[in-house]
Parts: C-alpha cells; sequence; structure tokens
C-alpha cells in the first residue's frame, strides 16, 4: 500500500460559505490558456481558442478568462479560486475535447478540494453534545434480547386494518355476543 496519501493536505467536507443554499456562485475567478503559436503538443489549445473559447467566455461571464501565448512550451491551464488556491493542469498533447473536460472540471470545482485527504466524511460546525443519531436510539430494551428473523419484529407499526380484517372482527363480536346470549337462554330455559 501506497503512502503517498500521507502527504496531502487533510481536511474536512465543506462547501464555501455555504455556496448553493441561496444563490449559487462558481468559484472559478480566473482561467489563465497557455500555449505556443505553433508547437504541436498545442494544437488542442489552439482549437479550443479558435473555435470555443468566445462561447465559453459568453457563457461563463464571472470567469476571466486571459489567453497567454508562450514560445517553446507546453500548453498549460491554470484556474484560480476565489479562496485564493491555483490548479495547474498540463495539457500537452489533449485534444481539443479533453480540454474542454478539463475546463470544466476546473469551473465545477472549489479550488485544491480533490487533493484533500478527507479526515472523516462529514463535518458540522456546531458538534453536538449527545453524540450522533443511530437508528437503534430510541428503541425499546425488548428489541435487544430478541432474535433475528422475527416476524413480530417485521410488521410494520402503522399499516391500517383491512377491510377484510374488520368484517372478521365483528363477526367474531357477534359471534361472542350471539353464544353469550345463548347461554343466557339455555340456562333460562334450564330454570324453567
Amino acid at each position: 500500500m501506497s503512502n503517498s496519501h500521507l502527504f496531502l493536505k487533510s481536511g474536512f467536507p465543506r462547501a464555501p460559505l455555504q455556496n448553493g443554499l441561496g444563490r449559487y456562485v462558481c468559484q472559478l475567478q480566473r482561467l489563465t490558456l497557455k500555449f505556443c503559436k505553433n508547437n504541436g503538443s498545442s494544437r488542442g489549445m489552439r482549437d479550443f481558442i479558435e473555435n470555443h473559447l468566445v462561447d465559453f467566455a459568453k457563457e461563463n461571464p464571472g470567469i476571466v478568462v486571459y489567453v497567454k501565448p508562450r514560445r517553446h512550451r507546453t500548453p498549460v491551464l491554470v484556474g484560480e479560486y476565489l479562496n485564493g488556491d491555483r490548479e495547474w493542469l498540463s495539457c500537452r498533447n489533449s485534444t481539443q475535447a479533453e480540454i474542454t473536460k478539463w475546463i470544466e472540471l476546473l469551473k465545477t470545482q472549489n479550488g485544491s478540494s480533490s487533493s484533500l485527504r478527507l479526515r472523516k466524511m462529514w463535518h458540522t460546525d456546531v458538534p453536538s453534545i449527545q453524540g450522533p443519531w443511530t437508528p437503534f436510539l430510541l428503541r425499546s430494551p425488548d428489541a435487544h434480547s430478541q432474535t433475528y428473523p422475527s416476524t413480530e419484529a417485521s410488521q410494520p407499526f402503522d399499516v391500517p386494518q383491512t377491510a377484510t380484517e374488520k368484517l372478521i372482527e365483528l363477526f367474531k363480536q357477534q359471534k361472542l355476543e350471539a353464544g353469550a346470549d345463548g347461554v343466557d337462554v339455555l340456562e333460562q330455559k334450564r330454570a324453567e
């Protein structure tokens, strides 16, 4: 097993400033496209700039896009976020479609959260002193001593009585009442 995860920054999953509870704010602030004008490894980046960059800028007015030509260097995407993080991606020999996917990924992230080692899968700013809720928290003590599978425990609590069950219950009540009345009538006849 590799120990490379020990060198990652650790933290908790969080949404920046409760983003999405009200209005969603894209966390990507600035996108810089660095490329070479005549190097073959920058062909996908040049195709993206020529065909899709204007449409991307119109669709995302909150993202500032910089285009920076550099001689004899590999193409690079640099994303800068509102929290100050910078993501740097090498796009050497990438196609136009791959660069579009990388830009969409940068747009939907909130910084270097992908390279964050999570301490726990959940986090709260105000922890409870009572402890976390579990499904067994408010169960009766009798449920702990039952052996499973149990037909009694597997019945739902709030199932309404069906019409057939109501009729059977009424029939049994009438039969009991008639039986009690029948016994009274027999006792009266014997007494006579």
